[in-house]
């Protein structure tokens, strides 16, 4: 399967300093925080590599408060279960950051207001298919980044909740994968790049070449 996006404006007003930023995420849906999240990767490039999710690029290029991009940055939302945890943790750091800086609130120049989008991903089948695991690595070397979102990182809001599609294949082979099952769970998704995450998925399934 492949997948892409389709981006719009949540109706939200646009956010133009760190409050309305605050008052703005308490209220809005969840797909709007996990867009600003998760669904950065399906870009062609990363805005700025060093911050991985909207509201740290925001704070750093729009607010100019570095303090606070730094810890926005280092959040990762696969850590959490539920988006209403990650939506809490959220504001209490922006509130921590209010208090430290109080009575000043950063904002942000015209123009560079913070916009709440959502995004609708769009599933296509790319007519491939594999009948056992020792062709793994060979067909996901073959796919698109779309792909590689969809099956390894949007995978995660599915049933079985939290698990990779390659990794829930796997256990329903009953063949003894659990160590490849784990290898691929403990891929650090967060801070790579969709290709960086293919390489390292073909590397760790490239010992099955051979095999079953």
């Amino acid at each position: 399967m492949d997948c892409v996006l389709l981006s719009r404006m949540s109706g939200l007003p646009p956010a133009v300093n760190l409050r309305e930023l605050r008052d703005r995420l308490a209220i809005c849906s969840e797909d709007v925080i996990y867009h600003h999240f998760c669904e950065t990767w399906l870009r062609p490039t990363f805005d700025d590599p060093e911050f991985r999710n909207d509201f740290a690029l925001w704070a750093n290029s729009g607010l100019h408060d570095r303090v606070l991009a730094e810890r926005l940055a280092i959040i990762d939302p696969y850590e959490y279960t539920a988006i209403a945890d990650l939506r809490q943790h959220l504001l209490e750091l922006i509130e921590e950051r209010l208090s430290e800086l109080q009575p000043w609130v950063p904002m942000a120049r015209a123009g560079l207001e913070f916009n709440f989008m959502q995004a609708t991903t769009v599933v296509f089948d790319t007519g491939e298919r594999i009948g056992t695991p020792k062709h793994l690595a060979d067909a996901v070397g073959r796919m698109t980044n779309g792909s590689i979102y969809f099956h390894f990182l949007e995978a995660r809001r599915r049933p079985p909740l939290l698990q990779d599609d390659f990794g829930a294949w796997l256990t329903t082979l009953n063949g003894g994968y659990q160590r490849l099952i784990g290898a691929l769970s403990e891929i650090d998704i967060y801070f790579s790049s969709l290709a960086e995450i293919r390489s390292e998925i073909v590397r760790v399934l490239a010992e099955m070449r051979g095999g079953q």
